[in-house]
């Protein structure tokens, strides 16, 4: 049930996040994605993460982290012989994504509409950090870019420390995730249809798109968006708060709710106070509610409050470092992490996480490890007829 694209085959030319998460989504969901990736160096991903003796390998931490699953060809697309071979696979593809700066593609002869022309019905996927259209279309976009760009910087931190960069690559992981989103839209309407298409995404429009309540507040209320650190601009108690020992996130964002966290803390008086009894009130003057919430919650550690307010029907939890989360039984029991026993070419084992949701019970999957360079090239070169003596010879004048 989890193999949904099984029969899709994905040629991946991407590097480093966004492109690759996508990727891999598509890929634990049954495709076969094929990274076409330049000979001897790759993918730049390939070199980069926190373990050096893996990225001098070729096998850094930071690809192994996006690309299980998947087969790598290595193809020089700046030789006519690699060309050639590469639109002899865009044949058999059903999608191709890639995430270069726009006109990259077309300056090869390599973009959508050449690529249409041999396989009408191919799926074509741009990811890019503007998109491909726009007076900043043709400026290179890393993830701390589009942070920047976005607003998400702005509203990150509070009044001392903002502006302040999300602690993960954000945007590029928003932006796989809208280009996979789009290319399995794009694989139903061919179904039905049978026509390909380009699908353009823009990090900076993927990104403003989640950033929903934000955008809207602005654009049809007129309020601009603020940092406002650990605490949730639409609702008060909600935002992290100071325990016994530890903090805690609240998020008493309906008036029950409230009212149930006034009693448990033994401050039910707060409940008729006439500066928190209403919830606009209460978010206006969160600067003197929230004092009072943090005394009533001393007496406890954050892990014993979850449990009383949780119970409760007040939404808390605390908060978990990384390691915390990734050890919690609720990850185990949710099978988020796949093990791998051995990575060719790493000399490791390998932990990545799965996608973020089941399909009847089944948690989508990939069966292989991240690929060395260039593993299966001669894999499907020999599918597109090429034989053992050219594929000497393409070895030796780097095309492959």
């Amino acid at each position: 049930m989890a193999r949904l694209l099984e029969g899709v085959r994905v040629l991946d030319l991407s590097n480093v996040l966004s492109g690759p998460f996508c990727g891999l989504q598509l890929a634990m969901l049954g495709a076969e994605v094929v990274k076409i990736e330049t000979p001897v160096d790759g993918d730049l991903a390939r070199r980069l993460g926190a373990d050096p003796v893996r990225a001098r390998k070729n096998m850094g931490v930071s690809f192994m982290a996006n690309n299980a699953g998947k087969k790598s060809v290595t193809l020089n697309l700046k030789h006519e012989r690699g060309k050639a071979l590469f639109r002899e696979l865009v044949k058999s593809a059903g999608a191709l994504l890639e995430n270069f700066r726009p006109g990259v593609m077309q300056r090869l002869a390599l973009g959508y509409e050449d690529l249409r022309a041999i396989n009408p019905g191919l799926i074509y996927c741009a990811l890019s950090g503007f998109g491909q259209t726009g007076p900043l279309a043709s400026r290179p976009a890393y993830d701390q870019i589009i942070q920047g760009y976005s607003g998400i910087m702005s509203i990150t931190g509070d009044a001392e420390s903002a502006p302040l960069r999300v602690g993960y690559a954000v945007c590029d992981t928003i932006g796989g995730m809208t280009a996979a989103f789009a290319i399995c839209a794009a694989l139903y309407r061919r179904e039905q249809t049978g026509e390909g298409i380009m699908i353009d995404v823009s990090m900076l429009d993927a990104t403003l798109a989640q950033m929903g309540f934000v955008t809207s507040n602005y654009l049809n209320a007129g309020m601009e968006p603020t940092a406002m650190g650990n605490q949730n601009a639409t609702a008060a108690p909600s935002g992290t708060f100071h325990t016994g020992d530890g903090l805690l996130n609240i998020a008493a964002n309906e008036q029950k709710q409230f009212e149930a966290l006034c009693d448990a803390i033994g401050k039910p008086e707060l409940k008729t106070d006439p500066r928190f009894a209403e919830r606009f009130e209460r978010r206006n003057r969160r600067a003197e509610l929230t004092p009072l919430i943090e005394a009533g919650l001393a007496g406890r550690s954050a892990r014993e409050w979850e449990e009383i307010l949780n119970a409760l029907g007040v939404p808390c939890g605390c908060v978990l470092s990384v390691p915390e989360i990734l050890d919690h039984p609720q990850i185990a029991e949710r099978g988020l992490i796949k093990h791998f026993d051995e990575v060719p070419g790493a000399d490791s084992t390998l932990d990545i996480t799965r996608c973020g949701f089941r399909l009847s019970g089944d948690a989508p999957d990939v069966a292989t490890p991240p690929p060395r360079l260039g593993e299966h090239t001669e894999h499907y070169l020999a599918e597109l007829g090429v034989g053992a003596a050219e594929i000497a010879e393409l070895r030796q004048a780097g095309t492959i």
